[in-house]
């Protein structure tokens, strides 16, 4: 029964990571992947929240594999990284690596202290 909650969390998160996806895409219409930046970002966040909350492991596993899992795209961001390398855009590749590792870091730290906080 597990594996369905996965399973449907994640294809929650998938649903989500498309709408956020597309509404940022859509209003910063420009050669940078806005949109799975700030997917990714969020996602961190909100994992970071999840694990500083000392969520049972059951939930974690639901909620982090399944929902936050379905909504960070790994791959999508090395292909869209590949992508501006492709095109020349080699600033921009490095601003998209650095500022997700880094960025991500610190959305992740912030989200566990707001965890821990809420508990």
């Amino acid at each position: 029964m597990t594996w369905v909650g996965v399973a449907f969390f994640g294809a929650l998160g998938a649903a989500a990571r498309f709408r956020v996806d597309s509404a940022v895409s859509a209003r910063l219409s420009n050669d940078f992947p806005f949109g799975t930046l700030v997917v990714n970002l969020t996602g961190s966040f909100a994992l970071g929240v999840l694990v500083g909350t000392s969520a049972t492991h059951r939930i974690a596993f639901l909620l982090g594999t399944g929902f936050t899992g379905g909504y960070t795209t790994f791959s999508t961001w090395m292909v869209e990284t590949e992508r501006l390398g492709e095109v020349g855009e080699i600033v921009s590749l490095l601003r998209n690596l650095w500022l997700s590792m880094l960025a991500g870091f610190g959305f992740a730290a912030v989200g566990f202290y707001v965890g821990q906080a809420i508990t």
